[in-house]
């Protein structure tokens, strides 16, 4: 598509709007990722074991001990399909590492065509946009989240294509199957797709004299072609996205969501970046050389009233409504419309110089995230294949404004001794392993590796009204778990405690803020059969 001005006339094109650098764009967004062994992106490595768990259990007696792995047609199986793909060709972790890298660019790539799709030209806002790819939700590891964020921007840019060639029965039994392999990536892409098609097809009939009431039926009508999966969600055995409790409304959350949409390692540092995307929305009301798409501003209208409703936890989907977030910043900045072109330059350097501070600042974090595992990780070289491991950290309640990177580190033993860890997460309808280790008793899914220290739990009990009815203190899990389902202890960052040696546990590695301990069985019965 040609660069048309906002009057009709052709008009050049500018530095950044070159392939040149656009490619350039699509490189440096992989920047951040390159140095690191493993993503460290917090449930990376919980995934990771979920992954080693599903290309070996059929010829890994250890991992038998301990897990079921059953496939089923699930609204979030993205990543799982491509390892399945790619791991037995070049193993697990190269394989993970391969396909973290690839959401970044990709998500740029649909950045790009959707603002050529929108404007018929790359506003310079896109340089405000592109490092929201290492937004909060990406940095936590949700990582199907994240890939069906950058299909369904790609995909976007397809129907806007296809629609402006008139090709409208091509696109709709294109977008049938395209759709449908959107919902299985994940379904929350689906259902954006769905809005942003809708929001585009809306202006479209409303622009040809079309009023609201005629141009949203016909704008429905368009994308009915994408609703099969509704279908499968409906009536199909298993097919629903996630599985579990609902709740947790907050504003505060909310307020904090927004806040640290691009939370990563400094907390100020990540605010005032939001801080200066917002402005820069903000300017595009007021600023008489700005105005905004409404191809793009609508849905971002929807995705917040959705935002504002939606509670934190939906059908055992962490952080639901957060997530929705940096889409809404996203699309906004995009949305941006340089009115005039003149005014464009110093936008276009001020967003060159945010693009490249956010993704220093993305690189130096991960590179130091990954020196600190590497050094965690030490302590898996004192473990044997197949050791049930009871892996025990600390979690935030406010008094640190990093991510809990360490959260899933102890899956690490799943990856590479095929042994068992208690830190792996399952939700009906959304996470095909299961745990089938009854030993372990409460100790054997993810709730049961949480520790907070006495101070969070007074300060969670308070802002509840009531007492919690379980313990997460470090020395009450040492008290009470199941000795004769574990042969080692590993901890990392236990609030409140004194590492050292405990009556039955033996510290055969520590390092900084981790011990490893291993468990002495001959005070805890007959030994059991595994």
């Amino acid at each position: 598509m040609a660069p048309i001005a906002a009057g009709g006339v052709m008009d050049k094109l500018y530095w950044w709007e070159r392939r040149w650098f656009l490619a350039f764009l699509v490189l440096v967004s992989t920047v951040p990722l390159l140095w690191p062994e493993t993503p460290p992106l917090v449930d990376v490595p919980g995934h990771m074991g979920r992954f080693r768990v599903q290309l070996d259990l059929a010829n890994s007696p250890e991992l038998q001990r301990y897990f079921e792995f059953h496939w089923a047609l699930v609204g979030n199986l993205g990543t799982d399909l491509l390892v399945q793909l790619l791991g037995p060709i070049m193993g697990l972790e190269p394989a993970v590492k391969l396909i973290v890298i690839l959401i970044p660019p990709l998500t740029v790539l649909g950045l790009i065509w959707v603002a050529k799709e929108v404007h018929g030209r790359v506003p310079p806002t896109l340089m405000f946009a592109v490092p929201f790819v290492y937004s909060f939700t990406f940095n936590f590891g949700f990582l199907n989240y994240s890939l069906t964020i950058a299909c369904a921007l790609l995909a976007f840019a397809f129907w806007l294509r296809l629609g402006s060639f008139g090709r409208y029965r091509l696109r709709a039994l294109l977008f049938i199957p395209i759709s449908c392999a959107l919902w299985v990536v994940h379904a929350f892409g689906w259902g954006i797709l769905g809005l942003l098609a809708f929001s585009a097809e809306l202006i479209r009939h409303h622009d040809r004299d079309a009023d609201w009431r005629k141009a949203a039926i016909r704008s429905a009508l368009a994308v009915a072609p994408m609703g099969l999966p509704a279908l499968v969600m409906l009536f199909g055995s298993g097919g629903g996205v996630v599985g579990g409790d609902s709740g947790n409304f907050s504003v505060i959350a909310k307020l904090y969501a927004i806040v640290v949409m691009l939370r990563d390692r400094w907390l100020v540092w990540d605010s005032l970046a939001v801080g200066a995307a917002l402005v820069l929305i903000g300017s595009a009301i007021f600023d008489r050389h700005l105005e905004l798409s409404r191809k793009l501003v609508i849905p971002a209208v929807v995705l917040s009233l959705a935002f504002l409703v939606m509670p934190g936890k939906i059908l055992g989907l962490s952080f639901a409504d957060a997530r929705l977030a940096s889409v809404v910043a996203i699309l906004l900045l995009l949305a941006i419309r340089i009115r005039n072109q003149q005014a464009a330059r110093p936008l276009a350097l001020l967003g060159l110089a945010f693009l490249g501070l956010r993704l220093a600042g993305n690189t130096i974090s991960f590179a130091v995230e990954d020196r600190e595992a590497k050094r965690m990780l030490t302590a898996l070289e004192h473990i044997p294949h197949g050791a049930p491991v009871l892996f025990l950290t600390r979690q935030p309640c406010g008094e640190r404004p990093d991510l809990p990177r360490f959260t899933h580190l102890g899956s690490m033993v799943i990856v590479r001794r095929n042994g068992f860890s208690n830190d792996q997460w399952q939700a009906a309808g959304a996470q095909l392993l299961r745990v089938r280790y009854p030993l372990a008793g409460f100790f054997r899914s993810d709730r049961s590796s949480f520790l907070f220290s006495q101070a969070c739990l007074t300060k969670m009990e308070r802002k509840l009204g009531r007492s919690i009815p379980y313990d997460r203190r470090a020395e009450t899990a040492l008290r009470k778990f199941p000795r004769q389902a574990f042969d080692y202890v590993w901890m990392i960052d236990p609030p409140d405690f004194n590492i050292g040696a405990r009556p039955g546990l033996e510290p055969i590695w520590w390092g900084n803020r981790s011990v490893l301990y291993r468990i002495d069985h001959s005070g805890v019965g007959p030994p059991v059969k595994r």
